[in-house]
């Protein structure tokens, strides 16, 4: 029987030993037809006639059942690999330890108050799996110790829901028993803190990959555990293997142990609160959350857990385009594609690895809620330290998908919160102002293709120039800005760099004009006002882009100017003349400026006659229109008429060559009554037109009534 068995065992692939195995102990699955037969402790005769005495998986494609009858199942497949087995044990007898005073009472705030999510605790034995490993890797590496002929450098973690426990075990350099008791009896006393502190007094670049800190992340286990059990095996030659076990509640417990393979086991006796944490997809999800991108290989439950490349650690000249994509649909939980990324590596002033994405899908209304959460993943060393942090780039960056890591950052204990503030705003700093001049060049590059973008999420750069209280900021955001312009056709965008590149000597005002189209722009008085000087104005559709002009006041050394405030703040010769004869005489325009102001009353401020109007016959002027627009949209609602004139103060116009003006002037003593109601049409015309006006509703009813006298003279 034994010979029937055997021609048809083969095995999966495991580690270098003197028999080709996977060792594996208490698995009882079946899985889509395939079985796992676990042997008992007994020899098993390969076909190379070599012996093995221990248990085994033997993953089999035929084998006798207990019935002597041949069975056709076959094992999972062959991708499934664990080290995790029960075979350790303790030995003899264990010495009971305290805690220091202190110690017990950090104990008990790691495990009460110090993480505000108590899933961390999996990232921390993670993150201090991975430590021993670097640290055994290093020392092959540099000859310290011989060649390993041991097993892989792997972790490997497994949940069993009826025992209640989460198990995670690595194969790195293990543990003495001093060494237990000085780094997990202590804490904050951390191997891997000493052990960077060795190799960055050497000046070895080794050091960055050592992540946690064991003596405090180790004990976050006790956020769920009633008891934890260590086993371990340090790599050194002739240890013995021994067991570390606490309840948490200020003693612990060491006796040698046998069974253990050669680095740390750590088994996790759940509370009954913390039975989540037994659960196969919870477990998973964690991992893939917080160490997806941790170097050494992480199996769960037999399969590989962490199977994405941390890409923003790899070279740039050797991500490929699809490369790029797949990581943005996995960071981002998306289904588009990035329209721009950004690769970015730098030593100094900090220590920054980064990869950053720009959706292709325009944003939605809750993305561009300021309430909404930011798009960037924070990492130490590979290993998710903050998801969607909003400390490493300015709020209207959140827009932006990616990932940004650094060894530099300095975190507290429980690596969630960050603590040196200079540093942090040093590092956002840099990345803000690399990705700004990334979109500088790619505007550049490919010009339509970032005016699309702008048009898509022009809205993010408008509100940091609003929200930023640094000039130099604000300009530095502004030259991302982009707007129609007089000198240009429609469509045709500029920028505030090209206007200045554009203006003639001696000018120091940028000019814009805001209007809700380009006919509009084109046709306003104001802009009739300085057409005349042949001066570029950029056009503001958007009511949000006036109010962005207003709050940045200069770009490159020039004055950010409206086309309003240019006429309000000019000295104009608006004297009457009797040169012109198509204009009133002096004497009547002064008296209909007095008629007029009478018959407004508090409605305008002042009435006076303009040169700088052709085609108009009145324009409104206030002495800051921008901010009154802006008044008249948010606050207006509720204030009676007459104050909100009294709030603007407005000055009306008038243009004496115009022939509406000129027949007010006659009218108002032949029809005084039709006088008035067209002069009261004409100031809420000029109104409208300035945009000061919030209903023009409120004017049909005298346009009705100047209509009906219009046509009795017919």
């Amino acid at each position: 029987m034994a010979a029937s068995i055997m021609s048809n065992v083969f095995f999966t692939k495991f580690p270098k030993r003197t028999c080709t195995r996977k060792t594996l102990a208490g698995i009882r699955k079946l899985s889509a037809g395939n079985s796992y037969i676990n042997t008992q402790p007994k020899c098993l005769q390969t076909k190379s006639g070599q012996l093995c005495r221990s248990n085994h998986l033997v993953r089999c494609s035929g084998i006798y059942n207990h019935r002597n009858q041949f069975s056709t199942e076959t094992a999972q497949s062959e991708d499934y690999h664990s080290i995790i087995s029960d075979r350790e044990k303790s030995s003899g007898p264990g010495t009971k330890n305290e805690f220091q005073a202190e110690t017990r009472m950090l104990l008990d705030i790691v495990a009460k108050s110090l993480y505000s999510e108590r899933e961390v605790f999996i990232r921390e034995l993670i993150s201090n799996a991975n430590d021993g490993l670097e640290r055994l890797r290093y020392q092959l590496v540099t000859g310290i110790i011989g060649a390993d002929t041991g097993a892989p450098l792997e972790i490997h973690m497994a949940v069993d829901k009826e025992r209640k426990m989460l198990t995670i075990q690595d194969t790195g350099i293990g543990m003495t028993k001093e060494e237990m008791i000085e780094n997990l009896g202590t804490i904050a006393k951390s191997g891997s803190k000493g052990f960077l502190k060795e190799l960055q007094d050497k000046d070895v670049a080794a050091a960055t990959s050592i992540i946690g800190q064991f003596g405090v992340g180790f004990y976050s286990a006790f956020m769920v555990a009633d008891k934890v059990d260590v086993y371990s095996l340090s790599h050194k030659a002739g240890s013995r293997g021994f067991l570390w076990t606490s309840d948490g509640c200020g003693t612990y417990e060491i006796a040698e142990a046998e069974g253990v393979q050669r680095g740390t086991k750590i088994v996790v006796h759940l509370k009954s609160d913390a039975l989540e944490f037994a659960d196969d997809e919870k477990v998973n999800n964690i991992i893939k959350k917080y160490s997806n991108f941790v170097g050494a290989p992480i199996f769960f439950n037999g399969r590989r857990a962490n199977q994405m490349e941390a890409l923003w650690m790899t070279d740039a000249k050797n991500v490929t385009d699809s490369m790029h994509e797949d990581f943005y649909r996995f960071i981002s939980k998306a289904y588009d594609r990035p329209r721009y990324w950004l690769h970015y590596k730098a030593d100094a002033p900090v220590n920054i690895r980064s990869v950053f994405y720009v959706p292709e899908s325009k944003p939605t209304t809750f993305d561009m809620s300021r309430e909404g959460q930011t798009g960037i993943s924070l990492y130490s060393r590979k290993v998710l330290i903050k998801d969607q942090t909003d400390q490493i780039l300015p709020k209207w960056m959140r827009f932006i998908k990616g990932v940004v890591d650094s060894e530099d950052i300095p975190l507290n204990l429980s690596r969630e919160l960050l603590q040196n503030s200079a540093l942090i705003s040093k590092l956002r700093i840099v990345l803000s102002n690399r990705l700004m001049r990334f979109f500088q060049e790619q505007a550049k590059k490919d010009p339509a293709k970032y005016q699309l973008f702008f048009k898509d999420f022009g809205l993010f750069f408008r509100e940091g120039i609003i929200m930023t209280g640094d000039q130099g900021e604000k300009e530095d955001i502004a030259k991302l800005l982009r707007f129609e312009s007089s000198a240009k056709p429609a469509g045709e965008m500029v920028s505030l760099e090209d206007y200045g590149s554009r203006m003639t000597a001696g000018q120091r005002d940028i000019f814009y004009l805001s209007a809700p189209s380009r006919e509009l722009a084109e046709t306003s008085p104001y802009y009739e006002a300085v057409r005349t000087k042949d001066i570029e104005v950029l056009y503001c559709y958007e009511p949000y882009d006036e109010l962005v002009l207003m709050q940045l006041r200069q770009f490159d050394k020039k004055n950010v100017t409206s086309v309003e405030k240019q006429m309000v703040d000019e000295k104009e010769d608006n004297t009457a003349t009797s040169d012109d004869v198509d204009s009133l005489p002096k004497t009547d325009a002064d008296s209909l400026c007095k008629w007029m102001k009478t018959t407004l009353g508090n409605k305008a401020k002042d009435v006076k006659i303009t040169r700088r109007l052709s085609n108009h016959p009145c324009v409104v002027t206030v002495a800051e229109m921008g901010a009154a627009r802006h008044f008249v949209r948010t606050a207006f609602q509720g204030i009676p008429e007459d104050q909100r004139y009294s709030i603007l103060q407005p000055t009306l116009e008038i243009n004496p060559s115009h022939p509406l003006i000129k027949k007010i002037c006659t009218m108002r003593t032949s029809d005084a009554n039709l006088a008035t109601l067209v002069t009261e049409q004409l100031f809420d015309n000029a109104m409208v037109a300035a945009g000061l006006i919030e209903d023009p509703r409120v004017m049909v009813k005298r346009l009705n009534e100047v209509l009906t006298l219009a046509l009795e003279k017919h």
